[in-house]
């Protein structure tokens, strides 16, 4: 998972990027950067690390330009601590590109050598993205042989690439004194949202992977990009937008709700922070059918307090804060390394031992899936004495890989994977493990638009919306590290 950024002005935008990213940082915290375009020239700063420490006093002054795209990036395909593999990639033909991508295209192996030996572009890196780049370059390339470019002719160049790649892909795009150009899949597995804001008449728009990143900068919900939809906008600020694909359907991840996008945020006109209580209400009911003896209802933090909270509330029992967390120790989840992990959650998560202390608990997670970090924090509850700890997620069983741009690679990895839900409950030491149903989570978040029917629920049921994926390809997977 990542965080994009795109924006055009008749101002610098130099600091709204990085206003914006620092919004998005939750989204990938191993490396970051920013493009800028000045006309013809385009600026560039990218490194591993957080948009703070990668972007400097000395960069805003060198990233000019009334046009610009940013990343935040966490890994899926391609090395994590390599800086070349920081986004924006950039190539200088047919014309000068910039691109920064959130997603996962299920057949790069393919698609890498088709730009090899096909379209004869060079790439230098593992990245996806880099090839993404390259298609894009080379389906304008094509359209564009006297080197005259217009609206029509990048639209049709992103309607040849989407014929040719597949998986979860959101994208922005700065070309060379044209303008930004966004784009989402057929799928809309990935999010992407379209902002305003008019200043001394001059209206700016951007474009973000959560719409928390426009209201940081003051800037209004227009709506979502639509599946399968690609946005132009030119230098002088004039926007359009056309479905580049024959059969989109909307159907996104249905993840992004439950822990990846911010409580702030609204997606597909829906808040984040009420789907997560529902989920809560939701939770409380499943609970209730194991009659469970449990003194107080603790969350995992942050994510799943409002989901405890209505827990709690339904339940008729009390909610207390059992854990301070260290802010500054990113999302665990995001480890790679299971033992990374595991000193990760203890430096995160200090326990405050008077709420557990000879109790009964009930602890709430938003999701469970490679099990190390619950086994570490139920170790880190029994030995603040308490009696007996259930662990309740909002979540289904996740048994099966996010291949859309999740770091969930191999069957083999998650604590669900061949196991019964008293199995999952040894293997992390709980003494009982509940987890919600899918009918119920979906039910969650289409309580609020009835017009969102479909999720990619692949880590749950297996089932994965792009139809290229096969026993062999997921046997394939290997962990980042």
């Amino acid at each position: 998972m990542c965080g994009i950024i795109g924006i055009v002005s008749n101002q610098p935008v130099n600091q709204t990027l990085v206003n914006s990213l620092k919004g998005l940082q939750h989204r990938g915290q191993q490396a970051a950067g920013v493009a800028t375009m000045d006309g013809n020239f385009m600026h560039l700063k990218k490194a591993v690390g957080l948009i703070k420490e990668v972007i400097t006093k000395y960069d805003m002054d060198y990233l000019q330009g009334n046009a610009g795209i940013g990343h935040v990036r966490y890994p899926t395909f391609g090395s994590a601590n390599d800086p070349e593999q920081a986004h924006p990639f950039y190539v200088n033909s047919p014309f000068g590109i910039m691109l920064a991508h959130n997603g996962n295209l299920t057949n790069a192996i393919e698609l890498r050598d088709d730009v090899l030996r096909k379209n004869h572009r060079h790439v230098r890196t593992l990245s996806d993205s880099e090839i993404l780049i390259n298609i894009l370059a080379f389906e304008l390339e094509q359209l564009t042989v006297n080197k005259l470019l217009d609206n029509d002719k990048i639209f049709q160049a992103i309607f040849n690439l989407n014929k040719r790649i597949a998986g979860g892909y959101a994208v922005v795009s700065l070309i060379a004194n044209y303008g930004l150009v966004a784009f989402r899949d057929p799928f809309g597995i990935r999010p992407l949202i379209l902002g305003k804001k008019v200043v001394n008449g001059y209206e700016t728009h951007l474009i973000a992977s959560e719409s928390c990143a426009l209201e940081i900068n003051g800037f209004q919900i227009v709506r979502d990009i639509n599946p399968g939809e690609a946005i132009i906008i030119t230098l002088d600020g004039k926007l359009e937008s056309k479905i580049c694909h024959d059969n989109p359907k909307l159907s996104p991840c249905i993840f992004e709700y439950v822990y990846l996008s911010r409580p702030d945020s609204i997606m597909e006109n829906i808040s984040i922070q009420l789907v997560r209580r529902r989920m809560g209400k939701y939770l409380a009911q499943t609970i209730k059918k194991h009659n469970l003896d449990f003194d107080v209802v603790i969350p995992v933090p942050d994510t799943s307090r409002s989901i405890a909270v209505e827990v709690a509330n339904e339940l008729n029992k009390p909610f207390r804060e059992g854990f301070v967390k260290n802010h500054f120790i990113g999302r665990t989840f995001l480890l790679s390394d299971p033992e990374q992990r595991k000193i990760a959650v203890r430096n995160k998560l200090s326990p405050i031992g008077v709420e557990f202390k000879d109790k009964n608990i009930l602890l709430i997670d938003d999701s469970i899936v490679r099990g190390t970090t619950s086994k570490e924090i139920i170790n880190i509850i029994r030995h603040c004495g308490a009696k007996f700890v259930f662990l309740a997620s909002a979540a289904p069983q996740i048994r099966f890989p996010n291949v859309y741009g999740i770091d969930m690679p191999t069957h083999h990895e998650l604590v669900a994977y061949k196991r019964s839900d008293d199995e999952i409950a040894e293997a992390i030491g709980a003494d009982k493990v509940i987890f919600q149903t899918l009918d119920k989570l979906k039910q969650s978040i289409t309580d609020f638009n009835v017009d969102v029917k479909d999720f990619d629920t692949s880590c749950f049921d297996g089932k994965y919306i792009t139809g290229n994926i096969t026993e062999e390809y997921l046997n394939s997977l290997i962990t980042v590290n």
